[in-house]
C-alpha cells in the first residue's frame, strides 16, 4: 500500500538507493563536522549526531528493495 503511493508519486527504487548512499556521505561530513566545530566540548555529541543521520541509509535501502520488487511485478 505505502509502495504503491510512493511509486505512484513517482518515487523509483533508483531514488531511493540514491537517498540511502546520501545519508551515509551526509552522515559522515555532519560528524566530520560537528567533531571541528565541538573540538574540546565533547566528542559525544557529534558522535551521535553522525550516527543519527547514518540510521536513515537502512530505511531508504529497505524502501529501495520493496519499490524494486514492486516495480520487478508490474
Amino acid at each position: 500500500m505505502i509502495v504503491k503511493k510512493l511509486h505512484d508519486s513517482g518515487i523509483r527504487s533508483e531514488h531511493a538507493y540514491a537517498a540511502a548512499f546520501a545519508s551515509i556521505g551526509l552522515s559522515v561530513i555532519t560528524w566530520a563536522t560537528s567533531m571541528k566545530v565541538e573540538k574540546g566540548q565533547g566528542v559525544e555529541r557529534a558522535d551521535r549526531w553522525g550516527i543519527y543521520v547514518g540510521e536513515w541509509a537502512p530505511t531508504f535501502f529497505g524502501l529501495g528493495l520493496a519499490l524494486a520488487n514492486y516495480e520487478k511485478n508490474l
